[in-house]
């Protein structure tokens, strides 16, 4: 499993979509800390979140389309 990591993260692609999971996973965390306390979501939380999800999306069909074009 290491060393399936040390592959994938050779990958500049890999890397740059791992970033952004990261990313993203610690704005929710954040967001869903701040809804608990404040009960409250805020519209510039949610448009941030959405943002980072169109990235990672963005990453990951660059990543589905350089797999396919090694067919």
């Amino acid at each position: 499993m290491q060393e399936l990591n040390r592959q994938m993260m050779a990958l500049p692609e890999l890397r740059e979509l791992v970033s952004l999971l990261r990313y993203s996973s610690n704005n929710l965390n954040q967001l869903t800390r701040r809804a608990h306390e404040t009960g409250r979501i805020y519209e510039t939380d949610l448009e941030d979140i959405q943002q980072s999800q169109e990235r990672i999306w963005t990453a990951a069909e660059k990543i589905v389309s350089s797999l396919a074009a090694l067919k």
